[in-house]
């Protein structure tokens, strides 16, 4: 059954390619190489819903809410930008426990039905070192650090952090903007301090517009772990799809989405959405 809903979705993703659109944000995930411009930030925040989502590492399942998911990325030149992303709040309503997960002897649950935790922080930049011509792609570098701040105690986080690196890669066909992402991220193992998992990060989105304010957007994003045998805990393969829309009003963009997790590790269907503001913050000299 998965298999036939993955395939459908893919169906339902390439049928939205074929229109015009503005660069990557909220819904999508998948970085696009433009960036925000000199002295403006780019504010996004949200809200999530997550159905099945898996912690194997703590070993609790359940249904996630994820409250006040922010981004803020700072136009510090005409190619590079700061990013800081995160959330207010998880909240996760607790259906399976696992008392034999390798971090489940750790966890502090004042309510056997119900956990939260504030939401590890990420870090990172983005600079721009081609910009788009009529024969080539605009191309960006772009790398984060995910803090951990949310804790194993909550059974919402590791403990660890993360480091990633990657390419991001823009194309505007006709009328459709294609993006991808292709690098690497290296995830250290929660339960052995001396091991990591080297994985490869990847992502492809495309965005139609069906009015001059109204957008259809579509992408596939996700990780790989290239480990032999089994992974370290927490650092398995992940991906999901998602398919939604975004209006913009002026300098103001509304957005939802539905999100469809592929590997076992993935919620089964989520929900999400949000705003995206870019306003003037400062000046760059």
């Amino acid at each position: 059954m998965k298999v036939l809903r993955v395939g459908a979705c893919v169906v339902a993703v390439l049928a939205v390619m074929t229109g015009s659109a503005l660069a990557q944000s909220r819904p999508l995930v998948t970085e696009d190489p433009e960036t925000v411009p000199a002295g403006n930030i780019l504010f996004e925040a949200g809200v999530d819903f997550a159905h099945g989502a898996v912690y194997p590492a703590s070993g609790l399942t359940g249904n996630l809410k994820r409250i006040g998911t922010f981004g803020f990325s700072f136009g510090v030149s005409s190619i590079a930008e700061i990013q800081l992303d995160g959330g207010v709040r998880d909240l996760l309503s607790i259906k399976t426990t696992d008392p034999n997960a390798p971090l489940a002897g750790m966890l502090t649950l004042t309510n056997p039905e119900h956990t939260s935790d504030f939401e590890d922080l990420s870090i990172g930049a983005k600079v721009r070192f081609a910009e788009e011509t009529a024969s080539r792609p605009s191309m960006a570098v772009r790398f984060s650090t995910r803090l951990p701040n949310a804790g194993n105690e909550s059974g919402l986080g590791m403990d660890t952090t993360d480091f990633h690196f990657g390419f991001a890669l823009g194309k505007t066909v006709q009328s459709v903007r294609f993006v991808g992402n292709f690098g690497f991220g290296i995830l250290p193992d929660p339960v052995r301090g001396d091991r990591q998992n080297d994985v490869i990060d990847f992502g492809f989105s495309a965005a139609r517009a069906v009015r001059p304010d109204v957008e259809l957007v579509g992408e596939l994003n996700g990780r790989k772990n290239t480990r032999s045998g089994e992974p370290p805990i927490g650092t398995e393969s992940r991906a999901a799809l998602r398919l939604g829309s975004r209006m913009t009003r002026g300098h103001v963009r509304v957005d939802a989405a539905l999100m469809l997790g592929i590997t076992e590790f993935d919620p089964s269907w989520g929900l999400t959405a949000g705003v995206t503001w870019v306003f003037k913050g400062f000046d760059v000299k």
